[in-house]
């Protein structure tokens, strides 16, 4: 794990050397760019407007690092591509919506649904902690929002809160970063590199070996875990310690961080928080059966604690 850690500690590094890129007034005759609303690793964000359809749009826009070669940034920039077009073709209601993509000179870009709201990382506190139903009804959806990327091929990789939209009523609930996530696993794979946020990676993801559909399980476990108890099921001094406990320690149970859970939701959470992958769930949409369940129990000794429970959607 340590030299793993060494490689993360320099993948951040390299992150935050990132320059800030110029970003085109309009693209492809059609979206207005505004202003900045967001800045990730790979790329930054910003309010536009849609002149075909009169309304307002995220643009993700692409930014090559400083250390990137002409060959490495001609390789993400086509990854980048390749991959927004993978993501447009996912369609599902709680998936953030690709409305197209492409290239401006040696910068790309994706054109998305702009969704009024916030990250679950507003609820990750425990003084903003959102009511237990809540919490498993956007679980539910956005197993089901895997289990449905996962079928058509597409593995997340990413899974964390700060990937998970809701609006402001939180009737709405979108995964997203799924095209930026796999242009970067090309780009860092290559020099050996793990993509990810360590705390939501699996142990397998940490160890460097084939990921399916499973490891994003792990993350939405972990990401559960955390709405839940406003704790990480695991942590460590540095990096290397938090990998150690990763792919070693078993997760406590969530009961002891908080007694008022349903020992069956302490169980879903055990179940995809196995280390082998093989224990853990087989897909997204037995864990969403899971939790559904519990919601239903939960509603039924306790219909009250629902007000601000969001609308559930159609499975497709």
């Amino acid at each position: 794990a340590g030299a793993a850690g060494a490689l993360l500690v320099l993948m951040w590094s390299r992150w935050l050397a990132r320059p800030t890129q110029p970003t085109p007034k309009k693209l492809a005759n059609r979206f207005e760019v505004r202003e900045l609303i967001g800045r990730g690793a790979m790329a930054s964000v910003y309010r536009a407007f849609d002149h075909q359809t009169q309304q307002f749009v995220a643009v993700k826009w692409l930014e090559p690092q400083m250390e990137w070669s002409a060959s490495d940034a001609a390789q993400a920039k086509s990854r980048f591509v390749l991959e927004a077009q993978a993501a447009g073709r996912l369609c599902h209601p709680d998936i953030l919506r690709v409305i197209e993509s492409g290239e401006k000179g040696p910068q790309a870009w994706i054109a998305m649904e702009l969704l009024e709201g916030h990250d679950l990382s507003k609820y990750c506190q425990a003084d903003a902690r959102l009511p237990t139903p809540t919490v498993l009804s956007i679980a539910a959806r956005v197993a089901r929002a895997l289990d449905y990327a996962h079928r058509q091929g597409v593995i997340h990789r990413d899974i964390k809160p700060a990937n998970v939209l809701v609006s402001a009523d939180l009737e709405q609930v979108k995964v997203t970063d799924f095209g930026v996530a796999r242009v970067a696993d090309h780009q860092l794979t290559r020099t050996g590199m793990v993509l990810g946020t360590p705390s939501f990676m699996s142990p397998e993801h940490l160890m460097g070996s084939n990921l399916d559909g499973r490891s994003d399980l792990y993350a939405l476990g972990v990401l559960l875990y955390q709405l839940l108890t406003s704790e990480l099921p695991h942590t460590g001094a540095n990096l290397a310690a938090l990998m150690q406990a990763i792919v070693h320690d078993v997760a406590p149970d969530a009961r002891l961080k908080r007694s008022d859970l349903a020992p069956a939701l302490a169980d879903i959470l055990a179940l995809a928080l196995q280390k082998k992958v093989e224990l853990r769930y087989s897909n997204g949409s037995q864990m969403a059966e899971d939790l559904e369940a519990v919601l239903a129990a939960t509603l039924q000794s306790a219909p009250q604690r629902s007000a601000a429970l969001p609308r559930t959607t159609s499975k497709p």
